[in-house]
């Protein structure tokens, strides 16, 4: 069975190393020393470790029943899911007038890292539970808010999100889920959901499903959507569940992966709900959850290339196949270790500097989310919304290569089950698929996110590369091994932007072509700026001296292979992207 090891040091340096947040202007941040970070993710770590890892594959295997109306989840899930209640760790960041303990989303979304690479299936109950809570904050009423909130706090009541109907995914103006008003000011809601993770589950005594439904007589299209809190039970003035509301499951999905969590089939019949924010309002509430989901999702990317290359690494060392061309390492056995062939390292070595990087850049976006909404400052607030569908798409895009190259190492053990190493390829799937598939990251990203502000929020992140590579240039540690190759890959997105901008307007095709490009480009450079901060922290130390060099050098080590063998894929990109649309488009359909 595979195990998991917390990478409690990995993510203290690049917390108070590479983005020393205890010095940053941010609420709450002056309290994030060292020795609270450490002991909050030592104990997450030990949890991770100790109690979820071990129902990750249980939960893979055996998956969730449906039987007589009641779903049940794998054995030992509720036993854990309480442990996590009990612990508070539900309610780590939320607002602690509901109960919550009031820690920066940074704290959480490090946490959801750990929770996610030792059983992504599992975290996925709190975590949407979360998201419904940020949109019930958001947009509820007082009343609102004081009835569900410190409930989905606890996660005693757990959370869900139902935009997907079996006709329409992305193109949500095609929905037809009703919401029926009431002379009480309630709405009866009628209609069918799919593909609703967490739909129903034994793990909470209420489930608070978000839905969204059109109010008869609104405008057509997204304009006329509303978002509505309907409960699996109705909730009495008093804050007690009460009779069964109209919502029950049609069925679970079959699905590839992340079998542990219930994925349903909703249907709403008359249910009982409450408007949450205005009429015909419901996207912008909705985007409130969708908005984070997509940053738990590009972490859910990274978390299972984690345990994955842990997995393929071990395997690696203790594998014994052929010998090493440069000579025997190995005199004593039969065979050399797998570690010691030049492309079993090639393998490895995409893994662990996919990993780092993609760590370092999502800890800085959580920064960049805390500035935001603890400081109310608008520039962080738009740098997250261009930075989020690149996160979301190329984390999970190349998250998911990351695990196919963990079964890689495995060979043909690799596709056998009893491995356990395809559960991370199987979960890390979806990833790219849903809170917006991954081709719908790209466009939203060309399409809206590069003209925010005028382009002045996208030239900006250009600035800041250029800040630090003129800062550090007379730095020769850093100028031929990261400084120049980032300098190239900057400007191969800039170039890409431009040519956005020249041709896009003439033919939108020509943009809509190299969305999907644009965004892996923009993702490598995210990385690549990412590596180069980490490499000048390193290479400080070891010019200063440490105690730990060992860990700076590799660190060191690690970047210069993601900047050599890496961030060039952003010229190939850039190509791409300048051959326009004529060769997509040039085929009629009956050609197919």
């Amino acid at each position: 069975m595979p195990m998991y090891t917390a990478p409690i040091k990995d993510i203290q340096y690049v917390l108070h190393d590479v983005l020393e947040i205890s010095k940053k202007e941010i609420v709450g941040y002056d309290e994030l020393d060292r020795d609270t970070t450490g002991a909050i993710f030592e104990e997450a770590g030990k949890l991770a470790e100790q109690v979820l890892a071990p129902l990750n594959q249980i939960g893979d295997t055996q998956g969730c029943t449906f039987e007589n109306g009641i779903i049940t989840t794998p054995d030992g899930f509720k036993e854990a899911f309480d442990t996590v209640k009990q612990g508070g760790w539900s309610g780590l960041d939320c607002d602690p007038e509901y109960g919550g303990q009031g820690m920066p989303y940074l704290v959480g979304s490090v946490v959801n890292e750990l929770f996610s690479s030792s059983n992504m299936a599992f975290a996925m109950y709190s975590g949407l539970t979360h998201g419904a809570y940020s949109a019930i904050h958001a947009h509820g009423t007082d009343a609102q808010k004081q009835t569900y909130l410190p409930k989905m706090v606890s996660c005693d009541w757990t959370g869900t999100m139902n935009l997907t109907e079996p006709h329409c995914g992305t193109d949500l103006g095609l929905l037809r889920t009703k919401a029926e008003p009431q002379d009480d000011g309630s709405y009866k809601i009628s209609g069918q959901k799919i593909f609703i993770s967490a739909g129903d589950h034994d793990l909470s005594e209420n489930v608070i499903h978000l839905v969204l439904a059109r109010i008869p007589g609104g405008p057509e299209g997204v304009k006329g959507i509303s978002l509505f809190i309907v409960p699996k039970f109705e909730v009495h003035e008093d804050g007690t569940c009460g009779a069964r509301n109209g919502v029950s499951v049609g069925k679970i999905e079959e699905k590839m992966g992340i079998h542990g969590n219930a994925t349903c089939v909703m249907n709403f019949d008359e249910a009982s709900g409450v408007l949450l924010g205005e009429e015909h309002k419901g996207m912008r509430a909705m985007f409130t959850m969708m908005n984070e989901a997509r940053n738990g999702v590009a972490v859910q990317g990274l978390s299972q290339a984690v345990p994955a290359y842990q997995e393929a690494l071990q395997y690696a060392k203790d594998r014994l196949q052929g010998r090493d061309v440069t000579g025997i390492k190995n005199p004593d056995g039969p065979a050399d270790p797998l570690i010691v062939h030049p492309d079993i390292r090639r393998i490895l070595m995409d893994q662990k500097s996919f990993i780092e990087g993609a760590r370092a850049t999502v800890c800085w976006a959580a920064t960049l989310i805390d500035q935001a909404r603890r400081e109310d400052d608008d520039d962080a607030e738009a740098l997250v919304s261009l930075l989020t569908p690149v996160l979301k798409g190329f984390l999970t895009e190349q998250g998911f290569q990351m695990t196919v190259q963990a079964q890689q190492v495995f060979g043909g053990h690799g596709y056998i089950e009893e491995s356990g190493v395809s559960q991370f390829v199987r979960d890390a799937r979806i990833t790219m698929i849903y809170e917006g598939t991954n081709g719908v990251q790209a466009l939203d990203l060309v399409g809206r996110k590069l003209g925010l502000n005028g382009g002045k929020t996208v030239m900006g992140l250009f600035d800041t590369v250029k800040t630090f590579i003129k800062e550090n240039e007379n730095d020769e540690a850093l100028k031929s091994d990261f400084l120049d190759p980032l300098k190239s890959a900057s400007k191969d997105l800039q170039a890409a932007a431009m040519y956005f901008m020249q041709n896009g307007m003439k033919n939108p095709n020509n943009a809509l072509s190299g969305a999907t490009d644009f965004m892996m480009l923009f993702g490598h450079v995210t990385l690549g700026f990412m590596w180069a901060k980490m490499a000048k922290i390193s290479s400080d130390a070891l010019t200063s001296g440490t105690s730990d060099a060992a860990f700076h050098q590799t660190k060191v080590a690690t970047g210069r292979y993601y900047m050599a063998r890496q961030l060039p894929a952003t010229c190939m990109h850039l190509t791409r992207i300048q051959t326009g649309a004529d060769t997509l488009m040039d085929l009629s359909e009956g050609q197919f």
